[in-house]
């Protein structure tokens, strides 16, 4: 059943991106946003968009502006608010105004640090075998006294600082 449903929804993305690229360049079909043009962007450094946010105006709307040339003053406020959303999509107190996204980030963050947690512990439980015998305490002071006693680098390693007539390490 869930192979019909994914070969169902293959085929019909299959489908319809073929009629797609078929109507390409054709008018009445496909159209796209011709970006040479300016375009609206609500930005705090730059308050003047090129262009005003709605394009095509409505009938209420061309009322509203034939009415704006008059005096401010015979208008509400509802309709200074709508001549200011005709132009304007957000004011700066909503363009301020902080979102949730951190909290998103944050746990997206978070998931992906505890599923790599899950993988490493995974690594060490079935991947690595055990600690080799040469990182034991007494295979490491076995090493050290084999250098010692060959008195491998004696002018600034190990050797230097071993005393030899005392047996212990320098102070």
């Amino acid at each position: 059943m869930l192979a019909s449903r994914v070969f169902s929804l293959v085929g019909r993305r299959a489908l319809s991106t073929s009629i797609c690229l078929r109507a390409h360049g054709h008018a009445g079909v496909v159209k796209a946003e011709d970006f040479s043009l300016p375009g609206y962007v609500d930005r705090r450094d730059t308050p003047l968009p090129e262009v005003a946010f709605v394009k095509d105006l409505s009938a209420q709307q061309k009322a509203l502006k034939e009415k704006e040339k008059a005096s401010w003053t015979a208008l509400s406020v509802d309709e200074k608010v709508e001549l200011y959303r005709i132009k304007f999509n957000e004011s700066y107190a909503e363009m301020n105004k902080g979102t949730n996204e951190w909290k998103t980030v944050l746990g997206a963050v978070l998931f992906f640090l505890g599923v790599t947690g899950l993988i490493l512990i995974w690594q060490k439980h079935f991947m690595y075998g055990p600690i080799p015998h040469t990182f034991s305490d007494d295979w490491l002071s076995m090493q050290t006294k084999r250098m010692l006693d060959m008195r491998i680098n004696p002018v600034e390693g190990i050797s230097s600082q071993w005393d030899f007539e005392k047996n212990e390490w320098k102070k």
